[in-house]
Formats: structure tokens, C-alpha cells, sequence
């Protein structure tokens, strides 16, 4: 598969044909000030350059930590819809060669989300990360939301995504979905993600109200991000093959990030573990279905 151009004159004309408020409209045009010097995803590349993850906050941005508006509730206020990026892989849009989705893919349902499936064999490296996530309802009691299923997707130790960037556009690693139990949880098995020019480190997902309906992009009720506290972010990249991490988080902060400079309490994972063993990141996510 062939990466693709994505000018800043493509992103500012499509940002200007949605209804945004001043302040979403504010945070597109620093996005846009941020992607300026970018020179693509990961490493470099000849010919045609991938898109740089920088590029994410054009879609839909983050409307705040105070919930989002109708079905939040003051005892589990709801998690702030973010952009999905340029990068999610679940039919929305295209990388190069076409629309590419995973979420109809055999396999994709699975809990150790490391390796690609369905054809490509390519694994991740990297520390190892379990993600659980806690789904509530605001809309019933803030109870937990059993059966809703997330698709979750984020960027490897280099900073590069599957099926997108340079050199891992022919795999699909780090990507997967999951059903939540009778008590809203769920789990996944991956790698500590990478940090890139541009943005903190993240994780991106979408929220279901069912495993069924979540083979269609058009059916999910939730598209956030979650991050992590900034020690734990030091120690992970302290380890061997998060180098660029380290120069790239030092470039960075929560404040001046595109998407979480406007708040991201509800949307910073609790660490246990450590960099040696393995670190458990949870996080409780409130959705009004």
C-alpha cells in the first residue's frame, strides 16, 4: 500500500465546512500550527510521505471534561468526545489504497492486540500494557454497561500506526475489539505506545452498544482517547526502543497538547506495574446510551 498526502489546505477547507464553535475552531487552527514542520508518521520515507499523526485534530474535537451535555450525570460524568485521528482503520477512511477496515475483519475480536491477524504476522514490540476499561452508563444509574463492546487502537514504540505509516502499512498490530462482561469490563493486551512529534502519548477508541453492531463505524455512540500520568510516561520510555519517545516527550505537555490542553482528568488512566514487569493501566468510562 502507497501512503498519501494530506495538506494543511485540505484539512483547513474540510474544517471550515463543519459547524464548530469559537473554541473548537481555535484548537483545529493550533492543530494545524502544530502539523505545519511535521514530515510524516515514524520514520522517513522516499516518494509519497505517510501522514503525520499530528494531523489527528482535524475531525471532531474534544468537548471538554464536563460531560457531554445531554445524559451526563454529576456522579459519572461522561468521558469528552475526541477526534478518532486520521488513523482508525474502521471505514471511515482511507489510507492510500482505498477504505480500510478492520472492523470487519476476521479475527479482530481479541484480547491481545499485539500481533496482526487475518494474513499479516507482523508483532509489536514494546513494554507490556493491559488496558481495563470500565464502561458505565450514565443514562442507567451510571451501572455498568454489559454487552457494549470498544474498539481500540493506538500508535507502536516508534510512533507509527498499522495499516497508515511507513514500513507498516501492510500490517494491522494494535488494533482490536472487545466485548465488555456483565459488569461493563474489558481488557486488552498490548505495548506501551510510543510518543510522536506533536501529541502526548495516547490510546484511541470507540465505544459500541453491542459486539454486533461494532462491525459498523456508523453505530458507535462514543470516539474518545485516554492518556497517561507523566512519571509513568519518564519511566516506560526510560526502557530500550522508546529513544525518539523521550526527545519527542520532551517537546510536549498536557497543556499545550491539541487535544487534552482543555482538561483530561477523566481521561488519564490509573498505573499500577512497572517497565520490567509490565505496566496495568484502568480507566473508568462513562458513555450516556
Amino acid at each position: 500500500m502507497e501512503s498519501h498526502e494530506h495538506s494543511l489546505a485540505q484539512d483547513l477547507k474540510a474544517m471550515l465546512a463543519v459547524t464548530a464553535g469559537r473554541r473548537q475552531s481555535m484548537r483545529w487552527l493550533m492543530a494545524g500550527a502544530v502539523s505545519l514542520p511535521m514530515l510524516g508518521c515514524g520514520g522517513g520515507s522516499s516518494g509519497a510521505a505517510a501522514m503525520s499523526p499530528a494531523t489527528e485534530a482535524s475531525g471532531s474535537g474534544n468537548t471538554g471534561n464536563t460531560g457531554s451535555g445531554t445524559g451526563s450525570s454529576a456522579s459519572c460524568p461522561v468521558i469528552p468526545e475526541e477526534t478518532g485521528g486520521p488513523y482508525p482503520a474502521d471505514g471511515s477512511n482511507s489510507n492510500g489504497s482505498g477504505v480500510v477496515n478492520v472492523l470487519t475483519q476476521s479475527g479482530v475480536v481479541r484480547q491481545d492486540i499485539r500481533s496482526s491477524f487475518n494474513g499479516p504476522t507482523g508483532v509489536a514490540d514494546g513494554v507490556r500494557l493491559t488496558i481495563k476499561l470500565h464502561i458505565v452508563n450514565a443514562n442507567n444509574s451510571c451501572g455498568g454497561a454489559s454487552g457494549f463492546a470498544v474498539y481500540l487502537w493506538h500508535c507502536d514504540r516508534e510512533g507509527n500506526y498499522s495499516l497508515y505509516s511507513n514500513g507498516v502499512t501492510g500490517q494491522n498490530y494494535l488494533r482490536g475489539v472487545q466485548e465488555a462482561d456483565a459488569n461493563g469490563d474489558l481488557s486488552f493486551t498490548t505495548i506501551f505506545p510510543g510518543c510522536y512529534t506533536g501529541r502526548m502519548p495516547h490510546v484511541h477508541f470507540e465505544v459500541y452498544p453491542s459486539l454486533a453492531k461494532a462491525a459498523s463505524v456508523g453505530n458507535r455512540i462514543k470516539t474518545s482517547q485516554f492518556t497517561f500520568p507523566l512519571a509513568t510516561l519518564n519511566e516506560a520510555y526510560a526502557t530500550a526502543g522508546y529513544s525518539t519517545s523521550v526527545r519527542n516527550l520532551s517537546q510536549i505537555s498536557y497543556a499545550t497538547d491539541n487535544v487534552f490542553s482543555d482538561g483530561y482528568s477523566l481521561q488519564l488512566a490509573t498505573i499500577s506495574g512497572n517497565a520490567v514487569d509490565g505496566y496495568v493501566a484502568t480507566l473508568t468510562v462513562a458513555v450516556a446510551a
